[in-house]
């Protein structure tokens, strides 16, 4: 199963795992608290975990599209959440 890691460095960790969630929670199944959450898209899974300096990113899916579609979700909407930190380009290993 294709998998890959990112982080984004924030200070704001816990607040912007927590914003994700509940907006994706709109559309698709999510468990999540302050510091940890898991959000089930149609065509991969991501968990995120919140630490004090850095938002972390594990992205798995079935194929490697829906691997780059679940990676470009993530990405698109921390930017658009964390607006005032400046547009990031998230570097994802796997």
């Amino acid at each position: 199963m294709p998998t890959a890691r990112s982080t984004f460095e924030t200070q704001k960790a816990s607040r912007y795992l927590q914003q994700l969630c509940k907006h994706f929670a709109h559309k698709v199944d999510v468990r999540y608290g302050p510091y940890n959450g898991q959000v089930d898209f149609p065509l991969g899974q991501a968990d995120l975990t919140a630490h004090s300096d850095r938002l972390e990113f594990e992205v798995r899916a079935e194929s490697c599209d829906g691997l780059e579609r679940t990676k470009q979700i993530l990405e698109d909407h921390i930017n658009r959440f964390a607006f005032r930190e400046n547009p990031k380009t998230l570097e994802w290993s796997d």
